[in-house]
């Protein structure tokens, strides 16, 4: 995964950010919400905290209740639609960077499959990469993120 600075932004070029290392995760996320938000199969998320996170501009916003039980706010350009990221009330600090937003997706590789339950019967994934029926692995690093805020 990268340490380095990672630059991505929107379509149109409204909305520009810069990502600090370290990324906490790269997941495929074949959930529902994703699957309508994108207009595909799935999404690829890069998981950061959300301190990490330069953003010049202003997105748009849609908030909807997500399965988890938990408000998901995705954020996206108002002039071009280009998503951008989702936050949340579960993740809390943590925030979920599309990767086709960066400016080089390839600057990142996915780790796992989460909400594979969820998956279209066409939509392919890598069999190498682990596969979870719900969030899975980054419950860990969204887990800490929230305990390390809370000690301020």
């Amino acid at each position: 995964m990268s340490d380095t600075v990672l630059e991505g932004g929107c379509l149109c070029g409204a909305i520009r950010y810069r990502l600090s290392p370290p990324i906490l995760f790269v997941s495929q996320c074949a959930c529902k919400d994703c699957q309508k938000a994108t207009g595909t199969g799935h999404t690829t998320i890069v998981g950061i905290h959300r301190d990490q996170l330069a953003l010049e501009g202003t997105p748009k916003t849609y908030t909807n209740h997500g399965d988890t039980g938990g408000d998901v706010t995705r954020h996206f350009c108002g002039t071009c639609g280009g998503r951008l990221y989702t936050s949340g009330t579960l993740p809390g600090p943590v925030i979920m960077i599309q990767a086709g937003s960066l400016d080089d997706p390839s600057a990142v590789s996915p780790q796992s499959v989460i909400y594979r339950k969820d998956a279209a019967a066409w939509d392919r994934f890598d069999p190498d990469l682990p596969s979870y029926d719900a969030i899975g692995p980054a419950r860990p690093q969204i887990a800490a993120a929230k305990a390390a805020e809370a000690a301020g």
